[in-house]
């Protein structure tokens, strides 16, 4: 282990960065950090109302292979530059390096895009959490309120207390990412083996390919309809398997970085989507009856006091089981969601430290300062964790059931993380001076790189798409009941608008705008820190501090 521990500083070396952060992570805890991250019992619980409500059981079963199999490719094609660059920087570090002209625009632009994508991860997997939390007091206390105040309140709690466990040490965050996997791995036979085991008078594993009631979105029609509605039913995986270049921004911290972290964001995708299909599946099977619509639209919109879309999953557990079995099943899913979360400020914060490394970000002299102590970028967990937390403001301003707000940080971060991820695979497929590391695609680069970027491109397009018909009402449409037809267009007043288009609009012209007015004038891309003595003498003033000796 010393050997490749020292391989691993030298090849650090020689992209031109000192052994700042404390490498120890196994193999196990680098693929536990973007595991966690794609956490299906977050994604695959709070975005499943998007399944029911667009094309039902038959989108929530097919889309884990479609979006599996196509995030797989992004994955790969990921990792065989990760196995080349194994940095911290991550994908605006392999921009900078795989462009052959203007590498510092584009390193900027791959950054910027992806720490927009990393903030927006924290701000709607800790949003999702709060409300979950929420319903699950409210299983305990029916008196508690699920207001938008009383849920930001939660969320603010949820990003401190994941602020704290990553301000203390790494080893810590690694303790309780091998103990998320092994979380969500139970986890999911719990729920599974509860939910098909679920009284006789619910749907069962044989309606896996049914559709939706009609009419549920507003959308109404024939062929058109039916095919968009299923690619937005896909969002529900999609959204779920994202931000698996997390082990690439602890790669700097990882044992055998070269190999062991393209390794783990390969194996973090297809076990999740395996993962996810069964306990989605096991859902299904506890749906009521195709024939019992009310139940369906019930457990979908909520009501009473309860009109979030998110609590789809919670709801579908309660009416499945008895009270007892749903509180267990719903804390497995909030520790795992918490798990999620506190992964997500890990990895965000690595970024943030390795893009103010090389002067990026206003104020990168604070946010790339290290603890001594615990080697650990607190400025950047901080950073990143108040980010999240201005963000969340948005929930504040919704009306109705609050979900627009949720639905547009999903595609803030989707959007934001793939642009980042298309970046440099796009550099890598025209460079034709790449250098592979020991873990590549052996020649097959250009059909899996090509085909992961026409599928980035056709999710981005997906996530501005409207979901709910009359697309254009921003403050909600009249609360609306069943039609004389039988169908629904909802429960609740909901607000159509898809405010993802704008906000991620509104973010390029900004990273832009910032680009042509400021940054092009000082920012020059990844920066060496110094000679190899100079970096070794980096190193010797953070290990002597660390383990509390005199500095030489």
């Amino acid at each position: 282990m010393a050997d490749t521990v020292d391989e691993d500083r030298e090849h650090l070396h020689s992209m031109g960065y000192a052994q700042e952060l404390h490498r120890g992570m196994s193999t196990f805890s680098n693929f536990a950090i973007s595991f966690s991250i794609i956490s299906i019992l977050a994604g695959g619980m709070t975005s499943f109302w998007l399944g029911m409500v667009t094309s039902g059981p038959r989108v929530i079963t097919l889309g884990w292979i479609i979006v599996g199999g196509f995030a797989l490719l992004v994955g790969m094609a990921m990792g065989e530059i990760c196995s080349a660059y194994p940095t911290a920087g991550g994908l605006y570090y392999w921009s900078a390096k795989l462009a052959r002209k203007n590498q510092a625009r584009w390193a900027w632009f791959t950054g910027y895009f992806n720490l927009i994508g990393q903030i927006g991860v924290i701000a709607s997997v800790d949003y999702a959490l709060a409300i979950f939390i929420g319903y699950f007091i409210r299983m305990f206390d029916d008196g508690f309120a699920l207001t938008s105040w009383n849920i930001f309140f939660i969320y603010l709690a949820v990003l401190i207390v994941h602020g704290l466990l990553n301000t203390f040490s790494v080893n810590l965050v690694k303790v309780f990412g091998d103990i998320s996997v092994w979380w969500h791995v139970v986890g999911v036979v719990i729920i599974a083996g509860f939910l098909f085991i679920a009284p006789s008078n619910k749907r069962g594993i044989g309606g896996a390919f049914d559709a939706a009631p009609p009419g549920l979105t507003g959308w109404t029609g024939g062929l058109f309809v039916t095919i968009y509605l299923f690619g937005l039913g896909l969002l529900l995986a999609q959204y779920t398997i994202t931000g698996f270049d997390a082990s690439a921004h602890v790669s700097e911290e990882t044992v055998g970085a070269r190999t062991e972290a393209p390794k783990a964001i390969v194996r973090s995708i297809y076990i999740s989507a395996i993962a996810a299909l069964v306990m989605n599946l096991a859902m299904i099977a506890a749906m009521p009856k195709k024939e019992d619509v009310d139940g369906y639209v019930a457990i979908a919109f909520g009501g009473g006091g309860d009109t979030f879309l998110v609590n789809a999953a919670p709801r579908l557990i309660s009416s499945a089981v008895g009270s007892g079995a749903a509180k267990l099943l719903v804390f497995i899913a909030v520790v795992g969601q918490f798990f999620c979360g506190l992964a997500s400020v890990t990895a965000n914060s690595r970024m943030i430290y390795a893009f103010s490394r090389d002067g990026a970000l206003p104020g990168s002299k604070i946010w790339h300062k290290i603890n001594k102590k615990t080697r650990t970028p607190t400025n950047s967990v901080w950073l990143g964790v108040v980010l999240a937390a201005l963000v969340g403001t948005l929930s504040l301003y919704q009306k109705g059931g609050f979900s627009t707000a949720f639905f547009a940080l999903t595609g803030i971060c989707v959007i934001g993380l793939y642009i980042s991820y298309a970046i440099p695979i796009y550099l890598r497929l025209t460079n034709p001076d790449f250098k592979t590391g020991p873990w590549n695609l052996k020649g097959h680069h250009k059909v899996v790189g090509w085909t992961a970027l026409a599928w980035i491109v056709f999710i981005s397009v997906l996530f501005v798409a409207p979901v709910f018909w009359p697309f254009w009402k921003i403050w909600g449409s009249d609360n609306l009941i069943m039609n004389a037809d039988g169908t629904f267009s909802g429960f609740y007043k909901v607000n159509n608008f898809n405010f993802t288009g704008p906000l991620i609009l509104l973010a390029a012209a900004f990273v832009l705008g910032y680009w042509r007015f400021s940054g092009r004038k000082w920012f020059t891309g990844p920066k060496v820190q110094g000679t190899p003595e100079e970096l070794r003498a980096i190193e010797r003033e953070l290990d002597a501090v660390e383990h509390g000796r005199a500095v030489d």
